[in-house]
């Protein structure tokens, strides 16, 4: 009888050692759940605030890009003309000296040259930054680029050529800025 209690208690002990092993087992499996990277709670919660603090960070970042973008826009249409302004500078000394020119020597030829070398300054300035002018003479009368002011006669030029350009017209790269106003030809006169 006596080894009866103690097989008892030892069979107690065997199925207590087995459920014992389960709970370990589970609670290893739990730790082992948190370290293979399943979400917890918390976890979650911190990487949502993360990504909200990066979807603010960028939000604030495109704000700055757009205020920045709108700023260097604005600057560069109010600059826009800063180079040809420097040019048209230079042709404007040039008149003063023309000038100052003349009323030291007002016979002198002074004036005259000064006024050609600021015409042909000018001129160069509009070229460098893309205005050229229109050849109208000789040319076919096209009305997008010139503006008839009057049809006449001409024996040296045939029926809807140009025949005389009174005002130069002027294209700033591919668009007409400023027509030609000029007289086309009707061919030879016919009296």
């Amino acid at each position: 009888m006596s080894t009866e209690p103690e097989n008892q208690s030892e069979n107690q002990n065997e199925s207590q050692a087995p459920e014992s092993g389960t709970n370990e087992t589970s609670e290893s499996s739990t730790d082992a759940s948190e370290s293979s990277g399943e979400p917890t709670v918390e976890n979650l919660q911190a990487q949502l605030a993360d990504a909200e603090k990066r979807v603010l960070l960028a939000h604030a970042d495109l704000e700055n890009f757009r205020r920045r973008n709108r700023r260097e826009m604005q600057d560069q249409v109010r600059y826009a003309s800063l180079a040809l302004m420097t040019e048209i500078l230079e042709s404007v000394d040039n008149l003063q000296r023309a000038i100052e020119s003349y009323e030291t020597e007002p016979n002198g030829d002074g004036l005259v040259e000064g006024v050609k070398l600021v015409s042909q300054q000018i001129a160069a300035c509009l070229e460098n930054h893309g205005c050229k002018k229109i050849d109208a003479v000789g040319q076919p009368f096209d009305p997008n680029l010139h503006q008839a002011i009057q049809m006449q006669p001409s024996s040296e030029y045939a029926a809807n050529l140009v025949a005389a350009d009174l005002r130069p017209g002027f294209q700033l790269h591919d668009r007409v800025i400023r027509p030609s106003q000029v007289f086309v030809s009707t061919g030879p006169d016919s009296n």
